[in-house]
């Protein structure tokens, strides 16, 4: 038995083959905010959104500590929202992405319980829901 539990989920890494795409992708269609920051002297990147952020890692150039594994394209990625999921859906369509599952909503469980959910792959095909 743990002698702690943890509370919440601070931040994800994603590894890209583009800084620069990933941060319009993830800027443009999904309304995150882009940080830049210091950590050992070298400019990093970040995706902030509510109290959580994906810090990017360009590919063949990750950060250490890193995972074991690493790769563009290995991520699946859930986010809540507080809009609608038709509007989402809409907006997704209306930025040329291409919906997953048949172009549809489709039911899910989450952490939260039941969800209604849009699929979507970011530049590097990471599975974005």
């Amino acid at each position: 038995m743990a002698s702690f539990a943890v509370k919440a989920l601070d931040h994800v890494v994603i590894t890209c083959r583009s800084i620069p795409k990933t941060v319009d992708f993830y800027t443009k269609r999904l309304g995150m905010k882009h940080e830049t920051f210091k950590s050992g002297g070298v400019e990093r990147h970040a995706l902030s959104f509510g109290i959580q952020k994906l810090n990017l890692h360009q590919s063949g150039r990750e950060f250490e500590p890193k995972a074991s594994f690493v790769q563009p394209g290995s991520a699946d990625l859930c986010f809540i929202t507080d809009h609608s999921i038709e509007k989402v859906h809409e907006a997704l369509i209306g930025a040329g992405l291409e919906i997953l599952e048949g172009g549809k909503v489709v039911e899910r469980t989450g952490a939260v319980g039941r969800l209604r959910s849009v699929y979507v792959r970011d530049p590097d095909g990471n599975l974005v829901e």
